[in-house]
């Protein structure tokens, strides 16, 4: 089963493109934090798409005697999907803590929540992960040699077996997705207890518990920007948990994926393409929940056809 097609990866590329675009225009009425932080999650995920689906899968299926299936260069590819997949992850871990901070921790807003202090928290996060992925390069092996060109990337067979690979591959399991996993939960947990307390507390200064109705901007301007992390968290939660499942299931039964049933392996290529799918969403959700997102994508649409009607009325 294949996670995607080539039309797939090119539209969900398209899709990541237009966002960053807009995203970086800055006119989409958003704090330049959380705007860098979104440029940033859907940069990574555009890395995805292009290491995972166009260097790595459609390569595979379609072009299986390219330079890309020499040894070092798939391994370089490894490790790139690796890196771009943790970044992608982490990268909406950083915006769900920049969220709660801006929410929950009034006094440490304005020394945290700054477009200096995203750009520092981004960079930092992005280099550990790619040092963290590089060995990754070290646990493929070439298939044969043909006039001493390695050619396949293939496990080294102790890489399942040698305590040291092994206790990697634990610490890049729980790396990513469990302790992002249990994070965004965490965060979105306290964020939501902090405002259905908050909440209480205005309605109850405000009068409104006494049914008169007052406009409340900090609440609306609270509640867009819940709604923006909630559904980019809750759509990260949601795309992650059967591939979840399944790595928690393999590490009770411990049964390999290579002895799966059917019905095991299906279950586990299904987890693996809404994991995937899950670096194409971002672009939607702007679109649903942000409405200057919207009128910024209709300006992008309208404008090469208004050039050329401008072009030709002079």
């Amino acid at each position: 089963m294949q996670d995607y097609g080539p039309s797939a990866g090119k539209w969900d590329e398209n899709i990541n493109l237009l966002a960053i675009v807009i995203l970086s225009r800055g006119k989409c009425d958003l704090s330049t934090c959380t705007t860098r932080y979104l440029v940033a999650m859907a940069t990574a995920d555009l890395l995805v798409i292009i290491t995972q689906l166009i260097l790595f899968r459609i390569s595979y299926y379609y072009f299986p005697g390219s330079v890309l299936r020499i040894t070092p260069v798939c391994s370089i590819i490894s490790a790139l999907i690796r890196a771009s997949t943790d970044c992608s992850v982490w990268f909406t871990v950083t915006f769900s803590f920049d969220r709660f901070v801006a929410i929950c921790c009034q006094k440490l807003k304005a020394k945290y929540c700054t477009e200096k202090s995203a750009t520092v928290v981004l960079t930092t996060t992005c280099i550990l992960l790619c040092l963290k992925n590089v060995p990754f390069y070290f646990t493929l092996e070439p298939g044969e040699i043909i006039d001493n060109v390695p050619w396949g990337c293939y496990p080294i067979p102790n890489y399942f077996t040698d305590p040291g690979w092994v206790g990697f591959d634990w610490f890049d399991a729980v790396l990513t997705p469990l302790l992002p996993f249990a994070l965004i939960l965490l965060l979105n947990s306290l964020t939501v207890r902090y405002i259905l307390v908050a909440s209480r507390v205005r309605k109850g200064l405000r009068g409104q518990n006494k049914g008169k109705n007052h406009s409340d901007p900090e609440m609306e301007s609270r509640r867009k920007s819940v709604i923006l992390l909630f559904a980019i968290s809750g759509s990260f939660i949601l795309l992650w948990s059967m591939y979840v499942i399944q790595f928690l299931y393999y590490i009770i039964t411990g049964i390999g994926p290579g002895d799966y049933s059917d019905s095991e392996y299906i279950f586990r290529r299904v987890g693996l393409m809404l994991r995937n799918f899950s670096c194409c969403t971002n672009a939607f959700i702007y679109g649903v929940t942000q409405s200057k997102f919207r009128e910024q994508v209709k300006c992008m649409v309208k404008y090469p056809v208004t050039s050329i009607m401008h072009l030709m009325n002079r």
